[in-house]
């Protein structure tokens, strides 16, 4: 018990530390670079990015090592600049990490278990220090996903993937330390069953939950974190406490989906209704017209179901981290200017160069944008580009 309440101060000591010492920049209004008639997108860009396989007929403990040994000198230097951010307030946070995250290892669902002991075990990192890795996306991503669909009935899934903040700011490079680090880490994963390509992802080398996946000809799935006051530390200590034992992680709900579900259809009922440990947005596309919605999910069931067909403009659904209709925070507004540039860029547009460039554009890119993907489950494309935005931009 001892060992459990320790984890839920740790937990709760990462969320409220990480701003300590941070000069935060002024925010700046929001551009669209569709205004200045500019186009960012090149897709040559996407083979900055490498691709790994991890083969599901391998016995979990064989699938990450590959990954793990090429990228165990920055998994070990991300999860230190994440110690280090905590120390001020725990001095013995790396002691801390490796006994209560070590402790909750053995808990975890299999074949997860044995993923991250693996990772461990070929990185030479400790399990406590892997299993805290694994878990705390689970609290601290902001992002923007869009579907469109343009006026043939194509669709575009896309998203920035925004991670990093209050951890850390650096004043020389203006920049967060956790979302510097996490651009060396990115990488394409082709997802392999009976010997074939089962689904595309894009990951953190050593994070083996997914938040965007593709599966060819069935849907496309990304996830936005839904910030809830019963969220995702709610969700952790009811399981930490054995009070929760059906719940899902949110980015393994989303994995499990990505390999066991063939249909859009079957990938829609499956993440509305399955229990969580966090509330979430999946934003779910297909390769039919109107093939794509917004699930607005809380720890027991949907809370708001979000359809493409019924969008306001008739064309795109846009999600960053506030409900459908619900008013952004004035220092966190990016749904205003993801609408007006996406209205700029007209459904005629609605391609992967017009919807990467709404998403290259000011307040949905910004300091804490790692990186933009887009995908088509018609045509199985799955690009994934490296982001950063300096100079003047929203820290968030």
């Amino acid at each position: 018990m001892l060992q459990t309440v320790s984890i839920c101060v740790l937990l709760l000591a990462i969320g409220c530390t990480l701003a300590k010492h941070v000069e935060l920049p002024a925010p700046y209004k929001d551009h669209c670079i569709l205004d200045d008639k500019t186009n960012l997108y090149d897709p040559s860009k996407q083979f900055d990015i490498p691709w790994f396989d991890v083969n599901l007929d391998a016995p979990p403990s064989e699938r990450w090592k590959q990954i793990g040994a090429a990228y165990k000198v920055q998994i070990k230097e991300l999860i230190g600049v994440l110690i280090e951010l905590i120390t001020p307030i725990f001095p013995n946070a790396v002691d801390w990490a490796d006994d209560v995250f070590g402790e909750m290892a053995p808990k975890l669902a299999q074949p997860y278990r044995d993923e991250i002991y693996s990772i461990s075990e070929v990185t030479g990192i400790p399990l406590g220090q892997i299993t805290m890795y694994n878990i705390f996306y689970e609290i601290f991503t902001v992002c923007t996903s869009i579907i469109a669909q343009d006026k043939d009935g194509h669709l575009t899934h896309a998203r920035n993937l925004d991670f990093g903040l209050f951890m850390g700011w650096d004043p020389e490079l203006h920049d967060w330390q956790i979302s510097q680090k996490l651009r060396k880490m990115i990488i394409n994963v082709n997802w392999i069953k009976d010997g074939k390509l089962l689904f595309k992802s894009n990951n953190f080398a050593g994070y083996i939950g997914i938040y965007n996946g593709l599966k060819p000809n069935a849907f496309s799935l990304t996830a936005d974190d839904r910030f809830q006051l019963v969220g995702g530390y709610y969700g952790i200590f009811k399981w930490l406490f054995g009070l929760e034992a059906d719940g899902k992680w949110m980015s393994w709900l989303a994995r499990e989906t990505l390999e066991q579900k063939t249909t859009y259809l079957d990938a829609k009922e499956h993440l509305m209704n399955t229990p969580m440990l966090s509330p979430v947005y999946y934003i779910l596309g297909g390769s039919k017209k109107n093939e794509g919605c917004i699930i607005a999910r809380s720890l027991n069931g949907t809370a708001l179901l979000t359809e493409l067909a019924d969008a306001k403009n008739g064309w795109y659904l846009l999600e960053t981290n506030y409900d459908q209709g619900q008013e952004d925070l004035y220092l966190d507004d990016r749904d205003t200017p993801g609408d007006r540039c996406m209205d700029k860029l007209s459904q005629k547009n609605a391609g992967f160069q017009g919807v990467f460039n709404v998403l290259s554009s000011r307040t949905n890119l910004n300091k804490l944008t790692t990186y933009t993907v887009l995908m088509s489950v018609e045509t199985a494309r799955f690009e994934t580009i490296l982001q950063s935005c300096p100079g003047e931009c929203y820290p968030w």
